[in-house]
């Protein structure tokens, strides 16, 4: 299957106020999160990309529409696509207000202890955004190895929570863990889908180099053939 890279949208006002932005609309890059969106951009612009795709919340939309502009001077362009199934937890009461008040909150505990079991006033569940990302990375995995082959390399950009629920599910590990993980603003992290395991290839990269995904050929010109196997030793 496809190899998706997950990327977290440059920082935002919100990000640099404390406040949970959640879905509120028109929160934009700040001027450091413009260049860390043309900074990631540029790391991904000699790939061969094969769809850009996004959270519809204009945060990500201008660090996919980045992406989609300096991939345009390498390869043909690509208009990114919007996916709901991308966008931010629905935090509803939460939604706008200052995490240093949120963490007063008796829910502040359980969100950090037991995320399965919270399901946000007048919001969402943890474990339906966990879930509807999930299906959305494998249904646009499945439908890019039908149109582009299994080596194909494809971006989603999202959000932290989001992108940590999908980095949880591909390790195996209960969503209860997966405040473990960290996610940088305009971070990379990279999971490679294959037939019996998803395998993590990197997590929250921000400066190495990526043209090492695009497979190699074989010595008869083919795309080395993908495997399940992970390699004994290491590579």
């Amino acid at each position: 299957m496809p190899t998706v890279i997950l990327v977290r949208h440059g920082r935002s006002a919100a990000n640099t106020s404390g406040t949970l932005a959640g879905r509120t609309p028109g929160v934009k890059l700040d001027e450091t999160g413009v260049k860390q969106a043309e900074a990631v951009a540029q790391r991904l612009a000699e790939l061969p990309l094969a769809a850009i795709v996004t959270s519809p919340l204009e945060r990500c939309r201008q660090t996919a529409a980045a992406i989609a502009k300096a991939h345009a001077e390498h390869h043909p362009a690509l208009r990114p696509a919007t996916d709901r199934r991308l966008t931010e937890c629905g935090y509803g009461d939460w939604t706008g207000k200052k995490i240093a008040t949120l963490a007063k909150d008796p829910l502040w505990t359980v969100v950090q202890q037991h995320p399965s079991a919270v399901t946000f006033p007048n919001g969402e569940s943890m474990r339906a955004m966990q879930q509807r990302a999930v299906d959305a990375v494998r249904a646009h995995d499945a439908e890019l190895a039908k149109s582009h082959g299994n080596n194909a390399i494809w971006v989603a950009v999202s959000h932290g929570d989001v992108i940590k629920a999908i980095v949880a599910d591909a390790l195996g590990q209960h969503l209860d863990t997966f405040q473990r993980i960290v996610v940088d603003t305009a971070s990379t992290t990279i999971i490679t889908y294959t037939a019996t395991r998803p395998f993590l290839v990197r997590l929250n990269d921000s400066g190495s180099e990526l043209a090492s995904l695009v497979p190699k050929p074989t010595a008869k010109g083919k795309p080395k053939k993908q495997s399940s196997d992970a390699v004994v030793g290491g590579r």
